[in-house]
Parts: C-alpha cells; structure tokens; sequence
C-alpha cells in the first residue's frame, strides 16, 4: 500500500526518468524549428565538421562526452532531415515507398535511451525503427561505425534502404552485410559509417576475423564501436541458444594446447617406460625374496599408473594379488605415520 502511494506521489522510476528527459526532448524540438530556415548543404556541413572534429578525439570517454554534448543538435538534425524527406518517393526492397515519417517525441526519447546504452522498450506503432536513426546517426559521427544488428536479412536490406534514406541525405555512408558476400564487399560494407546485418552474420565475421584470418588484412571488420540490437529478447535470449560453429583448416594456433601436447606425450612415454621397468623389477625382487623392496616399488607403480598392464597382470595372479594389496597398505600407513610426526 505504502509503494503504490510513493508511486502515485512521486511516479515509478520509468516516469520520474521519461520526466529527468523531457527538458532534452523540448530542446531538441525547439532546434528543429529553427534549423526549417537551413539549407539541405548547411546540415550536411553540420555534419561533416561535428565527424571531423570527434572522429579526431582518441580517448574514449572524451569521445562519448563530446557526443553527448551535441545530441540535442544531432537528434534535432537528423528529425528535420525526416521532415524534408516527406513525399520524397524511396526505392525499398524493389518497392516505391512514400516517406511519411517524422520523429514524435517519444522516439527521441527511444533514441536517447538506447544512445545511453539500455533498452528501449517501444510499443506496437511507435516507429522503433525511426528510433534507432537517432542514435546511429549520433555515433556515425565518431568515425567508428555504427552497427545496427536485426534478425534477418530482409530487415537489414529494409531498414539500410529506407531509413538509410536520412544518412546518405546528410553525407553518411550506409552498408549492408548479407549472405555470400566475399570478403572485399564485406570489408567495404563494414567501412561505411552506418552498417545494418544480422547477428549471425556479424557474429561469423568476428569469428573469422578473430579464428581464421592470419593477418589484418584478411579481416573484414574494422572494429567495434557502437551497436543497437533490434530485437533484444529474441536475439540475445532465443537465438543465442544456438551456438554459432565455424570449421576451417588453423592457420595459426591461438591456444598453448601446440606447445605443451608435445611434452605431456613425451612425460607419459617416460612414466609408462618407468613403470614397465619396475613391475619387471618387482618379480626379479619377488624370485629373490625381497618383498619389502618389491612393495616399494609396486607402490610407486600404482601411484604412477593404475591401469599398468604389467600391474594388473600381477593382480590377476591369486598367489600375488593379495600380497600386493596388503605390501601397498603397509607402505601407506607407514608413510601417514611419518608424515603424523
């Protein structure tokens, strides 16, 4: 009762953090209106010297803080750049589409959230893919890339051909990875400053890169920035369940297993040939009579290895087997009591 009370007071913490941005979302709005009297080549010039000046920047919190510093500026540009794109008619997989999109408020909310790193969670028709142009735009700047992961190819060819519109209108550069592609086109798609695939495609390539590759230049991508993850629940919960598995010849061993595979064979050789040589020793001592000596060193064979066949044969001799087992007991409980003292 008392928690449904703070609540109604004071709102849930999705409220009191949608109320913390809504001063950001008044800014953004009120820079819009008045980049409407801008020409098309004054926001691409916008563009061009906020990615000339931070792509400059090599730390990387400098970096993040001089983008968050223009994102009311970044998001105000790319929501006009929507607006002056409407009744513009955009080819989308082999189909005309009339763009009709502008961005609402609660999308620059959406944007800002998934710029911040955590998950926006967008109802049915709010226009999540309009949402995730913000923030892409916005780290595009760095110089970095952008990925935009989804859950199949079609997305990814939709989403780069049609909101790719709003990029390529401000002198960004949009690729897409899709299936087959050799390793040029690939390189070539991951150098642009926005790229849209799958994860299993973004996922293979890193596994490649990071597996298969013998040198920088056989890799495709350039590194890893920033990413939005469309569809979150379903590709990091239910298609992570399936492991991603990629067989080629090593080229070059990543793991110490090479180094050392060598040496534990020859160790093993070493400790089978030692213990062949003492069961062999233990009957000489045993013809002899020496059953204390020959304890001994049975003992040390059953240390070394258990399964020795020259071992088990012994213990498969009744006249042996049980002088065996209680000349090793001896040992045992003679050694506990030494160390005891």
């Amino acid at each position: 009762m008392l928690n449904f009370i703070i609540r109604k007071i004071i709102g849930s913490k999705n409220q009191r953090e949608i109320k913390r941005m809504m001063p950001v979302v008044r800014r953004i709005n009120e820079l819009e209106q008045q980049y409407q009297s801008l020409s098309d080549d004054d926001l691409r010039r916008m563009t061009s010297e906020w990615k000339e000046r931070i792509s400059a920047i090599e730390d990387h919190d400098a970096r993040q803080k001089a983008l968050d510093e223009i994102l009311p500026e970044a998001f105000a540009v790319v929501k006009n750049t929507a607006r002056r794109l409407c009744g513009r008619m955009i080819n989308v997989v082999d189909h005309p589409i009339e763009w009709q999109m502008v961005h609402f408020d609660v999308q620059l909310i959406g944007g800002m959230v998934l710029h911040s790193g955590r998950i926006a969670e967008m109802a049915t028709g709010e226009g999540k893919t309009l949402v995730a142009t913000l923030p892409l735009y916005l780290n595009a700047l760095s110089g970095r890339g952008a990925h935009l992961i989804t859950v199949n190819d079609y997305l990814a060819r939709r989403d780069a051909e049609w909101v790719g519109e709003i990029y390529r209108f401000l002198g960004l550069t949009v690729g897409i990875i899709e299936h087959d592609q050799p390793p040029d086109v690939r390189r070539a798609q991951y150098a642009c400053d926005i790229t849209y695939g799958t994860n299993s495609e973004f996922g293979f390539d890193y596994l490649r890169d990071n597996g298969m590759a013998t040198s920088r230049e056989q890799q495709v991508q350039r590194g890893h920035s920033f990413a939005i993850v469309d569809e979150v629940d379903s590709i990091l919960i239910d298609e992570a369940r399936t492991p991603l598995i990629i067989s080629g010849p090593a080229t070059v061993s990543t793991h110490q297993y090479d180094r050392f595979k060598p040496l534990i064979e020859q160790l093993v050789r070493k400790q089978t040939m030692l213990c062949n040589r003492l069961v062999t020793e233990v009957r000489e001592l045993l013809d002899k009579g020496d059953t204390e000596q020959a304890g001994r060193a049975l003992f040390k064979v059953k240390l070394g290895e258990p399964r020795n066949k020259g071992l088990l044969r012994l213990m498969e001799e009744p006249e042996t087997s049980s002088w065996i087992n209680r000349s090793c007991l001896f040992i045992r409980t003679r050694k506990k009591t030494r160390w005891s003292r």
